[in-house]
């Protein structure tokens, strides 16, 4: 029974009316009064809660506002982040690509094959193959052929005609060759004999990689060719070109000299690197 009539009794509260009231202070003037009930006021506060909440959130997460709250990291934020990860990995990227660029061009300077990984066998079957030509016994009409052949190719360095119909290599510099190329004696170039001061001149049209001094073989030039082809150029008296420099086919870049350490007298030290591996450049080049 206690207990029916302290809920009646508590019900009975929610819904007593109340009236509030504003009045004037001077004159007891009635300015405003509205009827409550707990009931009411309770609901109001609950929803007025809820709203204030509610619209603290969305200022909050749709505003710069939450940039401010402690650990939130910004949009702009993390579009940085983001740029800067991509130009890190790019940058890694071309750092890797140089080292091995320059790697190469170490390999060409002092003419280390040795640590290149290259397919041994396909040069071993070359060097088969020109050892079976020589001693295959051809009619006079197959010579015909085979000559008529050899001289239509004979400044062609690479295996698509379309591409390199009109690529020809120039002789940098005319004169005997003291020193073939050969590859098991490991030296990847052909001497020539030159007066000192004799103009050297660029075999093709490319761009100057390298233009510099080294103790071994004084100064010297690379050209970077297209199609993947290297010239390199040693033992010059003097260079007149730069790195980055732009040259045409028989363009003087040097004078031919016997400055370095492994110079016994004026001649042109010049080497050809198609695709990273040396090439005979009198398979291409006719010096004398």
């Amino acid at each position: 029974m206690a207990e029916g009539k302290e809920k009646k009794r508590f019900i009975k509260k929610l819904f007593s009316k109340y009236r509030l009231v504003i009045l004037n202070e001077d004159t007891f003037e009635e300015r405003f009064a509205i009827k409550l009930t707990r009931l009411n006021v309770f609901v109001l506060v609950s929803l007025s809660a809820i709203i204030l909440v509610v619209l603290t959130t969305l200022l909050i997460a749709f505003t710069t506002l939450r940039e401010f709250i402690p650990g939130y990291s910004s949009t702009a934020l993390k579009r940085q982040a983001l740029e800067l990860n991509y130009k890190t990995d790019s940058l890694y990227r071309v750092i890797t690509l140089n080292e091995q660029y320059y790697a190469s061009i170490k390999k060409v300077l002092t003419g280390d094959v040795a640590a290149v990984n290259f397919n041994k066998d396909s040069i071993m079957d070359a060097v088969r193959k020109d050892e079976l030509t020589e001693m295959v016994l051809r009619s006079r009409e197959d010579s015909l052929l085979r000559e008529k052949v050899s001289k239509e190719d004979k400044f062609n360095i690479f295996e698509t005609e379309a591409i390199t119909s009109n690529f020809v290599l120039f002789p940098p510099a005319n004169g005997k060759i003291s020193s073939p190329y050969s590859i098991e004696d490991k030296h990847y170039a052909v001497d020539i004999v030159v007066p000192k001061d004799t103009p050297v001149k660029a075999t093709a049209d490319g761009t100057v990689i390298f233009a510099e001094w080294t103790a071994e073989t004084g100064y010297v030039i690379i050209i970077e060719h297209r199609q993947e082809l290297l010239s390199v150029y040693k033992h010059n008296a003097s260079i007149s070109k730069t790195q980055g420099d732009l040259v045409k086919a028989g363009e003087v870049i040097a004078l031919a000299g016997s400055t370095g350490e492994y110079s016994t007298g004026p001649h042109l030290h010049f080497e050809l690197w198609s695709k990273g591996y040396p090439v005979n450049p009198t398979n291409f080049i006719d010096f004398e």
